[in-house]
């Protein structure tokens, strides 16, 4: 019997295919599937009214991205514009001055009355309803640049959430493929910070870790054992609330070298983990955190305040 030589597959790397840069939402599932992981969480939860307030946020996002008609899309000029000059195709701060935009958010606004909430959370929403174009414009503004007002939290977690399906929306019209890297934490889409990541367990990327945006939902691979807010890849460590941490499914990446720190999610473990969700889910984790010196770099508009 003869042994034929066989050429290796340059995208093969020991057996396994070169993971892909960049993985886009699907917008058909992105939001229903996170309203069930809110449902779920919300069953074994101390926070269990905010969860399922939150899922059903969710339930109208994605009510409302399948109704919504089509995006202007970003130009072909902007778009390799951005990618000569390593920057993210999605212009941020231009996010409050869209029409688009702020008619999203109205909309959205229109149909979160209908959902169960506390009195405060209530009168925020009317408030922020009976508000013209320029107030409107200045909280999505706020949202844009993770800057969110302790005075006005409640207010600006029902923009965050009209924001999310407007930019979703606008990365889904982008091409993975030409999209390049920005900077370390940094989504290629849209220049936000990752809410967590997650390690991915479907073919060809197998052990990959994907940064998720808290803003569009784009993933992007990053390297494992790497600071997400610094870049080090020197004094990482792993804490979990877990007893037997080796098995926990959300643990917390903490760095020595900048004192941050972000949720890392082993999705391979658990496939119905959700980087949002299981974020607001994994709260205890945040107090276990707390006091440790480390500062929290990921970001969730759904956690500010706590």
């Amino acid at each position: 019997m003869s042994i034929s030589s066989v050429q290796p597959d340059p995208a093969m790397i020991g057996g396994i295919p070169k993971a892909p840069f960049v993985l886009m939402s699907n917008l058909t599932r992105l939001f229903g599937d996170r309203a069930q992981r809110f449902q779920v969480l919300s069953e074994s939860s101390r926070l269990a009214p905010y969860l399922r307030f939150l899922a059903g946020t969710a339930v109208i996002q994605s009510d409302l991205l399948s109704s919504l008609p089509p995006l202007e899309p970003i130009s072909a000029e902007q778009r390799e514009r951005a990618r000569d000059n390593a920057m993210p195709p999605i212009d941020r701060s231009a996010m409050g001055a869209s029409a688009e935009c702020r008619d999203t958010v109205r909309q959205f606004l229109a149909r979160v009355e209908q959902l169960e909430m506390p009195k405060a959370a209530a009168e925020a929403l009317a408030q922020i309803i009976a508000a013209d174009d320029e107030a409107l414009a200045w909280m999505i503004d706020n949202i844009a640049a993770d800057n969110l007002p302790l005075d006005s939290l409640a207010h600006h977690l029902f923009v965050a959430a009209a924001v999310q399906v407007h930019a979703t929306r606008l990365a889904a019209g982008l091409d993975p493929g030409r999209l390049v890297p920005v900077s370390i934490g940094v989504c290629p889409a849209c220049g936000g910070r990752p809410v967590a990541s997650l390690v991915v367990g479907f073919h060809g990327a197998e052990g990959t870790r994907y940064a998720v945006c808290a803003c569009c939902s784009t993933k992007w691979n990053e390297v494992r054992v790497k600071c997400l807010s610094c870049g080090s890849t020197k004094g990482i460590g792993y804490r979990a609330v877990e007893t037997g941490d080796e098995e926990a499914t959300v643990k917390a990446e903490v760095c020595d070298s900048c004192h941050g720190w972000t949720k890392i999610m082993y999705q391979n473990r658990n496939p119905a983990l959700d980087a949002v969700a299981d974020d607001v889910g994994s709260l205890g984790l945040d107090a276990l955190m707390k006091d440790t010196g480390y500062k929290r770099a990921g970001f969730n508009p759904f956690l500010v305040g706590y």
